[in-house]
């Protein structure tokens, strides 16, 4: 039995400051591809929550391009390898080919589809130049004397490819096989970041970090001239054309994204990110891509947050914002028809359940690692309380998305969170601390070291790392010890959860494996076959109907068991690279899950 996808909601670009992020459109202008964390995702333009993921690097994935073809996509990653492979089936790996010991800044396809020149900061080389299908070498990149950022390939014969560089020039290229022809010096005095022909090859244009545009014959690689000079305020990082070969547009860190018309020689239109005049680092422009087999003129552009904002003609604000984690998501918690997830870099983002897209919770967020999410089991406003390792305890506003009320200050690393009765309680390494409206109501020492913990009603477990589950009692906001410690486990407990009506608990540990308990009475053992995970289980969640408990684990994998039948489970392997960090229930048969790729995905229950 597996779980079978049914949507992934695509993690954000990867982006870094002083950068450019590349972004690439298929031929038809349906999907976009671009790199975050080590997957590459191939995401639609039209339903962003909809989105396939290629996992098959194994190191920081920095660049993605769709062949000409509309067929085959070749991505880069850090440690200086090319992978194509088939965007149109099952992403099938069509080859692996070693280039330049070092990242991949940039790469591009030739119009047929067939050859792929890929640059970046090698050691030997910057780049090379290679048959898509086989790897053989067709031609050398030679002339930088320093990394080199960005490369293009002019669609039409004879071929021509510009490369351009941190050594302030530009390369042009004849070809096929490629070999220098020429250096173009002068235009730039600072890092070149983009370089991008023209779709009908008549020309090519250069951008960089000295702000400045130049255009260039596409034959010849004569330059022809530069325009616009003074109107980017900040280094450029993107560029591309029209279909048209009339227009381009440009993305740069001065926050804006203009439209130019190449032979008026200035920007027929400008959108400007954030606030006008108010300097704003998140909203610098990184990247941008002009969809190629659209008619209605989209723009998408990306942002340092790793923002896609849609620019569309007539519109000074973007028509829409699709956000994402750019970090590993280290917790996650449903409240209703809305998903809460944390990242590691203290980013927190409601999910639209529906709708599979994310808007950002406003306010005063975490400043790094999210810990732990709680929704309150209260019968008034939806509320979730959340921690992190900036030792503080917040509240969120579902329906608004907002940060409500200052945050409390903890004198502790909290190990997780936990709500009840109006109250949130918080694991320290000695203690549990009792939280109402924001301020401390109560506190019990107690002699192990708490590692997670869970409340329903009256009912709170805590797991410790002595191998037992403690269970309390909580009374208005003292909690009160019981007696009660379930011995199972044979390693220390990661992961606690009890069903909706509280009659149930299960309890997950560090080697994987996991255990459910009746939560009444004197709380016997339902099973402790659940044991198909390899490594430490760190989330856990029961269906409405009790009957199911879905887990994720940092093994990669989802698992949804049967309390009816103990040795029976429905899988999802490798469901997140780098790990599982949240799992929860949307209804009946349906699974959300979050982890170390950024992404969430919703599984349904299948054959």
């Amino acid at each position: 039995m597996s779980l079978i996808s049914e949507a992934i909601w695509a993690a954000s670009p990867t982006t870094q400051r002083g950068q450019p992020t590349p972004l690439s459109s298929d031929p038809k202008g349906e999907r976009i591809a671009y790199a975050a964390g080590k997957s590459i995702f191939l995401r639609s333009i039209d339903n962003p929550a909809i989105s396939k993921q290629y996992t098959q690097h194994t190191t920081q994935t920095t660049v993605a391009r769709f062949a000409p073809s509309g067929f085959y996509v070749a991505s880069g990653d850090v440690s200086g390898t090319v992978r194509v492979w088939d965007c149109a089936g099952e992403g099938a790996t069509k080859g692996e080919y070693h280039i330049i010991a070092g990242r991949i800044n940039d790469l591009a396809w030739d119009g047929d589809s067939q050859r792929i020149i890929a640059v970046g900061d090698g050691k030997e080389r910057f780049g090379h130049c290679i048959t898509a299908d086989s790897g053989n070498s067709v031609g050398e990149i030679s002339g930088h004397s320093s990394q080199i950022n960005s490369v293009s390939i002019r669609q039409q014969r004879p071929l021509r490819a510009a490369t351009g560089s941190d050594d302030t020039s530009l390369v042009f290229y004849h070809g096929a096989p490629f070999k220098f022809n020429t250096s173009l010096r002068g235009q730039h005095n600072r890092f070149v970041f983009g370089t991008a022909f023209a779709p009908d090859g008549s020309v090519f244009a250069s951008v960089g970090a000295d702000k400045r545009i130049w255009l260039y014959d596409g034959r010849t690689g004569e330059a022809k001239g530069q325009i616009g000079e003074g109107v980017h305020t900040g280094s450029i990082f993107g560029i591309s054309w029209a279909k048209d070969s009339k227009k381009f547009v440009t993305a740069s860190a001065d926050q804006t994204v203009r439209v130019w018309d190449p032979e008026a020689g200035k920007a027929v239109q400008t959108w400007r990110m954030g606030e006008e005049g108010v300097p704003s680092v998140p909203d610098q422009q990184v990247g941008v891509v002009w969809p190629t087999g659209r008619s209605d003129g989209l723009i998408i552009s990306v942002d340092l947050e790793g923002n896609l904002n849609y620019l569309r003609d007539g519109n000074p604000n973007p028509s829409r914002v699709v956000r994402g984690h750019q970090k590993n998501i280290t917790a996650a918690a449903i409240s209703g028809s809305t998903f809460c997830t944390g990242s590691y870099d203290g980013r927190v983002l409601a999910w639209d359940i529906s709708a599979g897209i994310a808007e950002k919770v406003e306010g005063d967020s975490h400043s790094n690692y999210v810990a732990g999410f709680a929704a309150l089991d209260s019968k008034g406003e939806a509320e979730v309380y959340s921690v992190g390792w900036d030792d503080t305890l917040r509240s969120i506003s579902v329906s608004n998305k907002i940060f409500t009320g200052a945050a409390t200050q903890l004198s502790f690393q909290p190990k997780g969170v936990a709500t009840s009765s109006g109250v949130a309680l918080v694991p320290s390494s000695d203690s549990i601390s009792i939280y109402s409206k924001g301020d401390k109501a109560g506190s019990l020492s107690v002699k192990y070291t708490p590692t997670c913990i869970a409340a329903h009603g009256p009912n709170v477990a805590v797991g410790g790392d002595d191998k037992l589950v403690h269970i309390y009692t909580l009374s208005g906001a003292e909690l009160k010890e019981t007696g009660i410690e379930l011995r199972r486990a044979t390693a220390p407990i990661s992961a606690l959860a009890f069903s909706g009506s509280g009659d149930k608990l299960a309890a997950g540990a560090n080697n994987g494996k996991i255990y459910a308990f009746e939560a009444t009475g004197d709380w016997t053992l339902i099973t402790d076959r659940w044991s198909a995970h390899t490594a430490r289980i760190t989330c856990l969640a029961w269906d409405e109907s009790e009957k199911f408990a879905a887990s994720g684990s940092l093994d990669t994998n989802v698992m949804v068991w049967s309390v009816e039948d103990p040795g029976k489970r429905t899988k999802a392997m490798n469901a997140h690279k780098d790990g599982v960090s949240g799992v929860a229930w949307e209804k009946a048969g349906k699974v959300l899950s979050a982890g170390g790729d950024s992404s969430v995905k919703v599984w349904k229950m299948g054959g």
